[in-house]
């Protein structure tokens, strides 16, 4: 019984993962084709911009890219909540 209740866990984990993923880069996509993304790497790891403005240093592009989005909705809602 625990086993089957394990791998019902790991089947929704995945499944949040999948969506998650998918979301992620659905947002770089767009930026992309927009030209509104950029990313080099440096000697610090890679960089990341959105609309010019430097969003995330990683060690690695997969994590530079997750920061960067969580960076971009955190900035947008602080933004809105200013206005109020």
């Amino acid at each position: 019984m625990l086993a089957i209740i394990q791998d019902k866990v790991r089947s929704e984990a995945a499944k949040l993962a999948d969506k998650e993923d998918a979301t992620l880069w659905r947002w770089f996509s767009e930026l992309y084709d927009e030209g509104r993304i950029r990313w080099c790497r440096s000697a610090h790891g890679w960089l990341v911009s959105v609309d010019h403005k430097h969003l995330a240093t990683e060690p690695d592009f997969d994590t530079a890219i997750r920061v960067s989005r969580a960076r971009y909705y955190s900035g947008k809602l602080r933004r809105a909540e200013a206005r109020r």
